[in-house]
């Protein structure tokens, strides 16, 4: 069960009148350039300091094998978090890019090129988007285990929306590249 914030706190919304639903995200980190620790452990902690984002557990982090990236091209060390958030889903997004930019996150044209960090959107809520900007959920989460896993091992009844069960669509999945790390863990300050 998940802890969501205190819905006593007034805040400028409160004030205004403005009511901002508290919605459930699953973000996806990556990273497989630098130190790729440092920078999960950076993606977190910027996120634990964005307003009206509120992270509620962080994932085991898996060693993986990248996927369809070019060559040559190191292994990545992958984690889920699960935020609450008031927050609107462009707005998020804005922000995981933000974050990414800040570990010097480059885009180049080539397809899954190698990168300092990755945030992804997998679900905000039950919201869907299919625009350029934003698409929910994440359009390729159903086949990467690299997302799937570490999200079953927080929640192991989550349901991927419009995929099904995460536990069934894993079991469809090969899991042989990804290698779960207990020699490393990301801290959490949910004080």
């Amino acid at each position: 069960m998940t802890e969501t914030p205190n819905p006593n706190i007034i805040d400028a919304d409160t004030l205004t009148g403005e009511m901002h639903p508290i919605r459930r995200a699953v973000l996806a980190l990556g990273s497989n350039l630098g130190e790729r620790l440092a920078s999960l452990q950076g993606a977190v902690d910027s996120l634990a300091d964005t307003p009206d984002v509120w992270i509620t557990a962080a994932s085991p982090v898996y060693e993986t094998e990248p996927v369809d990236s070019p060559e040559p091209a190191d292994n990545f060390l992958n984690a889920v978090v699960l935020i609450d958030t008031t927050l609107p889903a462009l707005t998020l997004l804005d922000r995981c890019l933000a974050i990414e930019d800040a570990f010097d996150r480059v885009r180049p044209v080539e397809r899954n090129a190698p990168r300092t960090l990755d945030v992804d959107l997998i679900v905000v809520g039950d919201r869907r988007g299919n625009d350029d900007s934003l698409r929910l959920p994440h359009p390729r989460a159903a086949v990467r285990p690299f997302v799937l896993r570490p999200w079953h091992d927080l929640e192991p009844d989550a349901v991927l929306l419009d995929a099904g069960p995460v536990a069934e669509i894993l079991a469809g999945l090969d899991e042989s590249g990804m290698k779960r790390r207990e020699d490393i863990e990301l801290d959490l300050d949910l004080s």
